[in-house]
């Protein structure tokens, strides 16, 4: 049994679904909705797969002026909406209810226009991060964000969650990637915020829109920098012999003033998982293991490489190897990416998202191990160490009863610390239901309702991605249209 709640069905909702299908087809074609049991059983959930529930219908626009139709319809009609790109979000911000539509933007998947010149790409939100980098490969650029899912996951998603990835220590996570966006409200306006061009006049609306978790407006399309590739890149493997050792390993390269591309951090239970199921040659015989990838000339990358070492030799790793050709990179980077995936082989996974300071890692690492022992729950950490971004992965049998309740508490837990040592809760899975109820532990109650207010502009009726990101009891009561706090409520 779950500890998050949802809310009770709209039933008038479900009671239309004939009428709304019949309302929709005429809008956009019968062939654009999904409206079989079966058909609607595969949106049922998101990658969060603990929790499912199968919406009224499913529709698949292939334009924006048919995610203007059908956004209109549904603000007359007062019907709720999940927007949903490739369903992989980790904090269930894709899982729909029973009395609302998915609208998937994955058929708008189309690369608009490239222009090498001023080092951009006009995408449809539908398109996958890996198939613009492959697209713009051929001419020596790519895009950066690069999630382990980046061959499934779409732009869309990426967007609602303000993703990231293995490279954003160097290269940041999407909203530094996004020039412009083209956004349908759910009054079926269509507005162009921002632009192929560096700087915008007036207010960053950009920045709303990014991270929002669709429930400002759905994303259509967006335009995305694409950025030179470097003349070479390779990584190195550092092990240690406790997981505190490689923390503060992290903590001394960055301040040494080194911003390598991206260092990655594996703990001793998921090194054996990853290599069984990658054979990256990982050694086994280390608590801790450090990715740390560096790249530009062979000049440079061999000095960063020899400094690296040097500040990592202070911390006596058992394990120090560096990359000898592109096949030993694809080898190393294969066992990481493929984590979640090798992870799931074996185990049920609950996996946090916190974030914190660098100088608190060897802390919160000993304390998530402590939280999950308590609980007689396992614990694998894979994350994004150069920024802090922790992905801690706590174990569980879903089939068993109160387990899940008992990873989730792990998990609230784990994220309280990240808030306590000056962290927060989330660094790019977002917010969805999974954190939803912990809102209130970093925001205030005027925090919150400065943000739902916002919301409450773009979105009156509420209808766009409901139940998520706010607690329940927060944004439920309404004055003069704007959503408060409970306790606000007279």
């Amino acid at each position: 049994m779950s500890l998050i709640a949802m809310p009770e069905p709209d039933n008038g909702a479900v009671r239309r679904r004939a009428e709304i299908i019949e309302d929709i087809a005429a809008l956009v074609g019968r062939a654009a909705l999904i409206t079989d049991d079966d058909g609607r059983r595969a949106f049922e959930t998101d990658a969060l797969t603990a929790y499912r529930s199968v919406p009224l219908l499913v529709v698949l626009p292939r334009t924006t002026d048919e995610v203007s139709k059908i956004l209109r319809y549904c603000n007359d009609a007062s019907v709720k909406v999940i927007p949903r790109g490739a369903g992989t979000s980790l904090c269930g911000g894709a899982l729909p209810t029973e009395d609302a539509i998915v609208l998937c933007v994955s058929k708008m998947n189309r690369i608009l226009e490239v222009d090498y010149a001023n080092r951009f790409a006009r995408v449809e939100s539908g398109i996958t991060n890996l198939a613009i980098s492959n697209r713009v490969a051929e001419k020596g650029f790519f895009y950066a964000p690069d999630p382990s899912s980046q061959i499934a996951c779409t732009l869309a998603g990426n967007l609602a969650m303000n993703s990231g990835g293995a490279h954003c220590l160097k290269y940041g996570v999407t909203t530094n990637n996004v020039l412009g966006l083209k956004m349908v409200l759910i009054d079926g306006t269509v507005i162009d915020i921002g632009g192929a061009h560096l700087e915008t006049p007036g207010y960053d609306m950009m920045s709303y829109a990014i991270g929002s978790e669709g429930q400002l407006g759905v994303i259509t399309e967006a335009t995305v920098r694409i950025l030179r590739a470097a003349e070479g890149a390779r990584p190195m493997l550092l092990g240690f012999e406790s997981p505190e050792t490689a923390g503060a390993c992290v903590s001394a390269i960055i301040a040494a003033g080194i911003i390598p591309v991206a260092i990655e951090y594996m703990d001793k239970p998921a090194i054996a998982v990853c290599e069984a199921f990658a054979r990256a040659g990982y050694p086994l015989d280390v608590e801790a293991l450090l990715i740390v990838e560096v790249e530009g000339s062979e000049a440079e990358i061999n000095a960063l490489l020899k400094k690296i070492a040097e500040i990592a030799r202070k911390f006596n790793p058992k394990t120090m190897e560096i990359s000898a050709d592109s096949d030993h990179s694809a080898r190393i980077w294969a066992g990481r990416k493929s984590a979640f995936g090798a992870i799931g082989r074996i185990s049920d996974y609950y996996c946090m998202d916190g974030t914190i300071p660098l100088g608190k890692l060897s802390h919160v690492l000993t304390r998530i191990s402590e939280i999950c022992a308590a609980r007689d729950l396992k614990v694998a950490n894979i994350f994004h160490a150069g920024d802090g971004n922790l992905h801690p992965l706590i174990l569980y049998d879903a089939n068993k009863p109160g387990e899940t309740a008992k990873a989730e508490a792990a998990g609230a837990e784990i994220l309280k610390l990240c808030v306590e040592v000056g962290g927060c809760l989330t660094g790019e899975h977002g917010v969805g239901i999974e954190k939803r109820d912990l809102m209130s532990v970093q925001f205030s109650q005027t925090d919150l309702a400065v943000q739902m207010r916002l919301k409450s502009v773009y979105d009156p009726g509420w209808l766009l991605n409901p139940a998520k990101v706010y607690p329940l009891d927060a944004s439920e009561p309404m004055r003069d249209g704007v959503r408060i706090y409970a306790s606000e409520a007279a």
